[in-house]
């Protein structure tokens, strides 16, 4: 029976195998183990075998998650994000991937200033403008970056995105390299306190694709943890 970290062992192989079949550094490349519906003992797992880098989607659930993993472990938030649920996430995350609007992130800015703190976040883009899904658009992110910026207590990352389902990994490769060009014209525009060192795409289906089109952060469930 394989293990989990058997399976951790496999996705990291295939991560250092696309990222020099890319020409980059696998070290350049970090995976979010998302560890959304399992137990808590499969994070301490996952952490007994090497893996540090959790991503959880709800915030209820990280709460109460957090709570009992004892380890060391450094949590993101990935999922799509209520103003209202901020204050559970201050002091507890340390990168939200799915800053979409102005308005959460002038409630994260509020949060995280009144831990006298400051919070990295990535903005998510909805690059196929799927109804779906959250996030703004590829014309006005740069916008919100821009706007994002003024916050005192935030710093911009970089940015993140889920693109459609596809049964090819290789239909996702046109809204991973479209990401990679916003962030491009956004590092183009050297907006000060603005970094675009993260590009968060890619999950258990077409993360290789995700690294050959210049993914920092590739987000993993099913392939680590099973069918869910």
């Amino acid at each position: 029976m394989t293990t989990i970290a058997d399976h951790l062992a496999a996705v990291r192989l295939r991560i250092r195998q696309a990222a020099e079949g890319a020409g980059r550094d696998p070290a350049s490349v970090r995976l979010v183990a998302v560890s959304k519906t399992r137990p808590a003992q499969d994070v301490e797992a996952a952490f007994q075998a090497g893996q540090q880098l959790f991503g959880e989607n709800y915030v209820q659930e990280l709460t109460a998650k957090s709570a009992i993993v004892r380890s060391p472990v450094e949590w993101h938030f990935i999922g799509h994000l209520q103003s209202n649920k901020v204050k559970y996430l201050a002091g507890t995350v340390s990168l939200i991937h799915s800053v979409d609007r102005l308005s959460l992130a002038a409630e994260i800015n509020r949060q995280w200033g009144q831990l006298g703190g400051c919070c990295d976040l990535l903005v998510q883009v909805n690059v196929a403008q799927e109804a779906t899904k959250s996030g703004t658009s590829t014309e006005q992110a740069l916008t919100l970056v821009r706007q994002v910026a003024q916050l005192p207590h935030l710093r911009v990352r970089g940015l993140m995105t889920m693109p459609p389902f596809f049964d090819d990994p290789e239909g996702a490769r046109p809204f991973f390299r479209a990401l990679r060009l916003v962030a491009e014209q956004i590092r183009a525009a050297a907006i000060p306190g603005v970094a675009m060192d993260e590009l968060s795409m890619g999950m258990s289906g077409d993360f290789e694709v995700a690294i050959e089109e210049g993914a920092t952060l590739v987000r993993v469930g099913t392939a680590i943890f099973g069918e869910r």
